[in-house]
């Protein structure tokens, strides 16, 4: 069903890289939303005030505020596919973001106010009316949401959109109510035991607990959430692969919405090498990145010295010392500079975040480990941070 509404209303469906393309994805399932969410709204509504059930009336109420989301779905789509400008060189994909945050935000006021309604049934019990007319419409609601679900998850993991994800978790979470909401009316229809209230109660705590995971999934990229281990090692493996690549560090990634990401990294290649060769490859990582992955990447160059057996010795033998600290350390740019009375050994250390050794600790061990070995030369070490899991 899906591929075949896909096929029919979404042109060009198959080139999801596109923005345009992308853009069609969204606003095709704002419009699904819209109309499945107004059909419930309508169905349950009748059903609620018939029955006079806060339950099944909530859950009517919880319709029609996905049909305000996927409003907001298909707005947040629209403003995300407008072109960079001056004030915004990086685009307005991060709208997709917002408009997600502001779904998962309906659903937590959702939870909130089917949890008082709730509350005050179990205080004011009512008798519940059951039907088959509610019954019909509970059992429809619950397998056009589960469509829902994997149509939304399906053309979310096809684009990539948080903002899909979220409204594919809120469907799944309309499935689970409404289910509750139809046990509890039969089971009070068959036993006389009112559980309206204490379901509803159960209901709301679960969707406001959704609603809390939805609203931190949907704000950690907009606050430069780390890129996964996947597309770092991705990465990492890639840049290596060309001829004269040595190594790589520094990663950055930043996300600026999805399909617009740019980065930036260092790597390193021999500093005997001829530098215009060497140039040649970094423009043809830049330029590969772009093209076949739509990552804008700015490649820094670090030169190398191979030939220096002193160099070599010192990098391999201090990369092996400052794991004795903590295993995910790693040093790069390692050079000596000599002079008449000492040498200075010059190179970056790779800390991780959550490391609880301090800064100046991490030199002083590496001063003495060196100092020990070569009483004549002395560390000067620079802190790097890491923002992203990149092993050297």
């Amino acid at each position: 069903m899906t591929n075949f509404l896909v096929r029919k209303f979404v042109k060009n469906y198959k080139n999801t890289a596109d923005n345009n393309v992308r853009t069609a994805y969204g606003k095709f399932s704002g419009i699904v939303g819209i109309v499945c969410n107004a059909v419930l709204f309508i169905g349950k509504i009748i059903a609620g005030t018939l029955s006079g059930s806060v339950a099944i009336t909530a859950d009517a109420v919880n319709n029609l505020s996905d049909a305000s989301s996927s409003v907001i779905s298909l707005f947040g789509f629209k403003l995300a596919s407008r072109p960079a400008d001056e004030e915004h060189p990086y685009g307005h994909g991060r709208y997709e973001y917002l408009s997600g945050l502001m779904v998962a935000v309906f659903i937590m006021v959702i939870g909130v106010e089917l949890f008082k309604n709730s509350v005050g049934k179990i205080l004011h019990p009512e008798h519940v009316e059951f039907s088959l007319l509610s019954a019909g419409v509970l059992v429809f609601s619950i397998l056009l949401k589960l469509w829902m679900m994997f149509f939304n998850k399906k053309i979310g993991v096809l684009i990539n959109s948080k903002t899909l994800k979220a409204t594919a978790m809120d469907s799944r979470n309309d499935v689970v109510t409404t289910s509750a909401v139809l046990v509890a009316a039969a089971i009070s229809h068959f036993t006389g035991v009112e559980l309206d209230g204490w379901m509803g109660v159960a209901v709301a705590a679960f969707i406001m607990y959704s609603g809390f995971g939805l609203v931190r999934d949907t704000i950690d990229p907009m606050l430069g959430k780390a890129p996964d281990e996947e597309q770092v090692d991705s990465i990492r493996k890639k840049i290596l692969s060309y001829k004269g690549v040595l190594g790589t560090h520094d990663l950055m990634v930043h996300d600026y919405g999805p399909g617009r990401q740019f980065a930036s990294v260092h790597v390193e290649m021999a500093a005997e090498d001829d530098v215009i060769e060497n140039h040649d490859v970094i423009d043809n990582i830049e330029r590969d990145f772009l093209k076949n992955d739509g990552l804008h990447m700015v490649v820094h160059f670090d030169p190398i010295s191979t030939k220096d057996s002193l160099v070599n010795e010192l990098r391999t033998w201090i990369s092996e010392q400052i794991k004795h600290l903590d295993s995910r350390l790693t040093i790069h740019d390692l050079r000596i500079v000599k002079g008449t009375t000492h040498t200075n050994v010059i190179f970056d250390c790779v800390v991780p975040h959550d490391m609880e050794i301090g800064e100046k600790e991490i030199k002083k061990f590496a001063a003495n480990i060196v100092a020990e070995k070569y009483p004549n030369y002395y560390t000067v070490v620079t802190i790097d941070r890491s923002y992203a899991a990149m092993p050297h």
